[in-house]
């Protein structure tokens, strides 16, 4: 039977977040200790013989909202790169995570938009660094291609739809037109697992609506975490699915703010059973503004009951 380590999550980076938030910090704390690694999860007459934890993330700032000439000039206007705050941001996310996160992330998925494949290179040349290069841009940096693995997913990428992709930059028959190569190939060397099966074999097709995005965002995050239960994740992708990620597990939160690079812990436990492994429900971990993403809770939020993922 595999012998898993008990993972422990507690991780605070200082964060502040541009509107005023309304959560009940003293309801989201219960709602975190609660679910304490202390307090082992049981399913049953079986134990949790560790935890799962996911982290879903929002790239880096995009150059054409600083520079908005950018896009009158680019071949591809609807895929605009990190500017030059972003890449040094992700660079500061991934050294954060790896010193204070409290567990070791394996595997990161990636949208194949350019902007997150540039947040995915800078954070995983932090996570999986074995020698630290210049501290402010990364380079010199050697990595590890043994401690992470890294994969693009159809499915984490933007809506598809001209309230995320602006009208007048989106290509007209609303191919975005990502080769796979390419995108891979903007990774560091040797860490990119070839081997994984997509859980989206194709690109979302333009002109999906909020709910649809929605929908792919949830689903998605417990199809990964379910092909990888006995592994933590890292979720690179847009701020409507760090969005859904804290909507699907609190039904009532507004989510008011979503920074670059903020991000959302989410974690569940994991049984083993006849020598295969189940799994609990997720919960949410982390309250409104503590790693760059708002929300409020209502007034009357007193539901101690875990929502979960279908």
């Amino acid at each position: 039977m595999p012998s898993l380590r008990l993972l422990h999550l507690f991780f605070s980076v200082p964060a502040t977040c541009n509107k005023t938030s309304k959560v009940y910090n003293k309801v989201t704390a219960f709602r975190s200790l609660s679910t304490s690694p202390v307090k082992m999860a049981s399913k049953g007459n079986h134990a949790a013989v560790s935890y799962q934890n996911v982290v879903v993330m929002r790239h880096g700032e995009r150059i054409d909202n600083l520079e908005p000439s950018w896009a009158a000039t680019a071949a591809r206007p609807w895929d605009p790169p990190l500017a030059e705050p972003g890449r040094k941001r992700a660079l500061e996310t991934g050294r954060r995570l790896r010193e204070n996160l409290g567990f070791p992330i394996r595997r990161v998925f990636v949208s194949p938009f350019l902007r997150c494949l540039q947040t995915a290179e800078e954070l995983v040349s932090s996570l999986a660094a074995v020698e630290e290069g210049d501290s402010t841009t990364g380079d010199g940096v050697t990595v590890d291609p043994l401690k992470v693995k890294v994969s693009v997913e159809y499915g984490l990428c933007e809506m598809m739809n001209s309230k995320a992709i602006r009208p007048n930059v989106a290509p007209k028959d609303g191919n975005m037109r990502f080769d796979m190569a390419e995108c891979e190939a903007m990774l560091p060397a040797g860490i990119v697992d070839k081997n994984v099966e997509r859980v989206y074999k194709e690109f979302p097709h333009w002109g999906e609506s909020d709910l649809q995005a929605g929908e792919r965002y949830k689903h998605l995050i417990k199809d990964l975490a379910d092909k990888y239960p006995t592994q933590n994740l890292l979720l690179i992708t847009h701020g409507e699915g760090v969005k859904v990620a804290v909507s699907s597990l609190r039904k009532d939160a507004e989510v008011e703010e979503v920074q670059y690079c903020g991000y959302v812990k989410l974690r569940r436990p994991i049984f083993m059973k006849d020598e295969t492994f189940t799994s609990g429900d997720f919960d949410l971990l982390t309250t409104s503004g503590e790693t760059g993403v708002c929300y409020s809770l209502p007034l009357s939020f007193h539901n101690t009951t875990h929502p979960t993922f279908p």
